[in-house]
Parts: structure tokens; C-alpha cells; sequence
């Protein structure tokens, strides 16, 4: 090498040195190296902090040396101006050449063998050297920053997600939602024994709590892995939904009681009408089918009972499924109560229809004159006293309005027969 290509050899390595040094002081004092060292670690980081620790020992050891060599090159550069052909051998030595010896054995990549030769020592270029300690660098690197990323994404989250779980445990058991007597309160029991479960293990082996990157080189290329962590906060979600219902039936559970109390009622009382109205169709109706009108809903009733009973005793989370059932049997039960009445007063129904049918086409006879037709007068007669006698008898009452429809319409309409301008009246 001549003068300029060993001065700019040791700028090169000078600038080299300088972000070594900061890599190491960096790497040195990084959080997550520090809490590996204080940490009681177990499984795969355990095992791999027991490598890792001695690289970082072994890379300080080697940055000792690469100084060392440094400044052995500057001395001997700073010697004299003008380098002499002797200097210029000897730099090229220190500065190209195998001129640092490193313990044998202690490199990243040597394995120790019983039955392969002994190193206590080997001797490397200052090229081949930077060359390891990169490899040491990234390895111990990667082992930092991989446990520091785990550490401070999960633990913080668990301690929060614990926190809210306390105050939901506290809540359901306001409620009654409880272990043994509700599905959620097992949840609940389930998320408190998988949460310190699971803080304990992310720290004591965060690296088992991370998933490299696909297809990255990086040192702490990939993410926490969270898997555990969000199973959890889901269940807890759902726990704290089930519990806002349980809270809602609690704050209208008395009106809500109130109204299925008004629903059967309505219902009882329909029934009990359309009882009443049956006896009287069977009685002023001859010949009709009626059917039968059942009891009141005693089942309904018994479970109207324990739903109080469960709001009297603070059962919040018995009494949720029970009000939404019991409100669609009662509504169930009122439509049954209105069908029966609208089956049972049918004939009532026909007859009112019957008779009104009859006085609408009278009056209209009226109107035009002709309400002393004696056939009118006959056939109305008729009518009349099988629709306002009891019992009647529907079939041939209807047949007697018709009878007196058909006289009307001869008697308003003029025959298509009769010749055009005659204005008699229709026999």
C-alpha cells in the first residue's frame, strides 16, 4: 500500500470504528437488554439469552482488539510524515493482513470438537474480524429487540385488560352473574385464571410470544404475537355484552312485568267474553257450529309468579331469557284470545250483517215510493221475524233477505221485457 491508500484505509476504518462503538454502547444500554439480564427466564429465551449474553461479552472483547489494532496503525502511520517503504510493509500488514489473534474456540461460528484439532487461538484480518462481529451484532441484536418488542406490547395490554376484568367481575356479581349459575360467570372465571397465566409466561419467555416476518433478515423482523391476549379480550367483550342486557332487564324489569301482567289480563278477559258470547250464540242462533273457547293460561301465569320472584331476589340473569319468552307467549296468548271471540261471534256477526242488509235495502225502497208493495210488505215480514227471533235460524233467514233483495230489484228496476215509457208498477 502507498501513503494516500493507507490514509484513506484508516479514515475508512476510523468512520468503522465510530459506528461500531455507537452500536455497541446502544446495544449495551437498550431496555430490553437490561431486562433480560434481570429477568428470571424460561423456555426459548432462556435459551437463547444463555448464547446471546456471551456474544455480547465476546463482541466487546472483540471490538478490544479491533481498537487496539487501530491504534496500533495510527501510531505507527504517525511515526513520520513521509512513511518509509518499511512503514508501508508494516501498515500493509496490520491494515490488509491476518494481524489480530483472537481466542480460539470463542467465534460466533466454531463449534467445539473432542476430536478435531485444539485453538487457543486464531488469527484474523481486521476486514475478517468487523465481518464477525457483525454477525454477533445482528444475532444479540435481534434476541434484544425481539424480547423488548414482546414486553412492551403485551404486558401493559394484559395489565389493562386485568384491570377492566375486575371491574366486570365486580359488576356481574352486582347482577348475579355468578360461576355455576350462569354461563358468562364461567367465562368470567376462565379469563382470570388465563390472565396472570399469561403475563407470567410473556415474561418470563417473551420469544415464545413472537412471529418472525416472512422473508425478513432484519434484526426483530416480525410482531408480537397476540393470539392469546385477544382470545381473551373477546371473551371478555362478550361477557360485558351479556352483563349490559342483564343491567337493561334489571332497569325495566318492573314495567316490563307490568305490561306482560296487562297482556294476560286482556287476554283472560277476552276469553271470558268470548265464553259469555258463545252461550248467547248457542242460545239465539239454531243450527250453528260454535266452537269451544279453552281456559285461561295458568302456565303463563305460574311463570309470570317466578319471573317476580326472580326480580324479588335480584336473579337479573334468570329473569332476561324469562321476560323474553314469557312477552312472546303473552302476546301469542292475546291473538288466540281474539281469534277465538272473532270464531266464536261469527253468527252474531252474520245475523247483525243479515238484518242490516235488510233495513238498507227497505229504506232505499222508501225512497222511491214503494215501501207499500205488498210483496215488499210480505217477504220483509218474512225476514224479519226469522232475524229478530231466537234462536235464529241463519240459512233460511238469509234466504228470506235474498228473497226480499229480489223483489226490491224487480220492483226498482223495470223489466227488460216491459216496453220502452210504460211506468207501471211490477206485479
Amino acid at each position: 500500500m502507498d501513503r494516500d491508500e493507507v490514509d484513506r484505509a484508516l479514515a475508512r476504518l476510523g468512520a468503522e470504528y465510530e459506528a461500531i462503538e455507537s452500536s455497541l454502547l446502544a446495544l449495551q444500554d437498550h431496555a430490553g437488554r437490561r431486562l433480560l439480564e434481570g429477568a428470571e427466564l424460561t423456555g426459548i429465551t432462556l435459551e437463547r439469552w444463555n448464547a446471546t449474553e456471551p456474544a455480547i461479552t465476546l463482541l466487546w472483547s472483540y471490538f478490544d482488539t479491533y481498537t487496539a489494532a487501530l491504534r496500533a496503525a495510527r501510531e505507527l502511520r504517525a511515526r513520520r510524515r513521509f512513511p518509509t517503504r518499511q512503514d508501508l510493509s508494516e501498515l500493509t500488514d496490520l491494515l490488509r493482513g491476518e494481524s489480530v489473534t483472537v481466542a480460539g474456540g470463542a467465534s460466533a461460528h466454531a463449534q467445539p470438537s473432542l476430536t478435531g484439532p485444539a485453538k487457543l487461538c486464531e488469527r484474523l484480518t481486521l476486514a475478517a474480524l468487523v465481518s464477525r462481529m457483525n454477525d454477533l451484532y445482528a444475532q444479540s441484536l435481534d434476541m434484544v429487540v425481539t424480547a423488548d418488542a414482546v414486553w412492551s406490547a403485551l404486558p401493559a395490554r394484559i395489565d389493562l385488560l386485568a384491570a377492566e376484568l375486575q371491574r366486570t367481575r365486580s359488576l356481574a356479581h352486582s347482577v348475579g352473574v355468578r360461576p355455576g349459575e350462569h354461563p358468562s360467570g364461567d367465562d368470567l372465571e376462565s379469563i382470570t385464571r388465563e390472565l396472570p397465566a399469561l403475563r407470567s409466561q410473556v415474561v418470563t419467555d417473551p420469544l415464545a410470544f413472537w412471529r418472525p416476518g416472512l422473508g425478513s433478515s432484519a434484526p426483530g423482523g416480525g410482531r408480537p404475537d397476540t393470539e392469546r391476549y385477544d382470545r381473551a379480550a373477546r371473551a371478555l367483550e362478550e361477557v360485558r355484552r351479556e352483563i349490559d342486557a342483564v343491567l337493561t332487564v334489571r332497569q325495566d324489569a318492573e314495567q316490563r312485568l307490568v305490561r306482560l301482567r296487562d297482556v294476560l289480563s286482556r287476554a283472560d278477559r277476552t276469553l271470558t267474553e268470548a265464553r259469555s258470547a258463545r252461550g248467547e250464540v248457542l242460545a239465539k242462533i239454531a243450527a250453528s257450529e260454535v266452537p269451544a273457547v279453552g281456559g285461561p293460561p295458568t302456565a303463563l301465569q305460574d311463570q309470570l309468579v317466578l319471573a317476580a320472584d326472580y326480580r324479588r331476589h335480584a336473579q337479573w340473569h334468570r329473569l332476561s331469557p324469562l321476560l323474553e319468552s314469557l312477552e312472546r307467549e303473552a302476546e301469542d296468548e292475546l291473538l288466540r284470545a281474539r281469534e277465538s271471540l272473532t270464531a266464536v261471534t261469527a253468527p252474531l256477526a252474520v245475523r247483525a250483517e243479515l238484518r242490516g242488509r235488510l233495513d238498507a235495502y227497505r229504506a232505499k225502497v222508501a225512497r222511491h215510493g214503494m215501501a207499500e208493495d205488498p210483496l215488499l210488505i210480505e217477504r220483509y215480514d218474512v225476514a224479519r221475524r226469522m232475524l229478530w227471533s231466537a234462536p235464529c235460524d241463519l240459512r233460511a233467514a238469509e234466504q228470506a233477505v235474498l228473497r226480499y233483495q229480489q223483489a226490491a230489484a224487480e220492483v226498482l228496476v223495470p223489466r227488460q221485457t216491459e216496453p220502452r215509457g210504460h211506468t207501471g208498477n211490477p206485479s
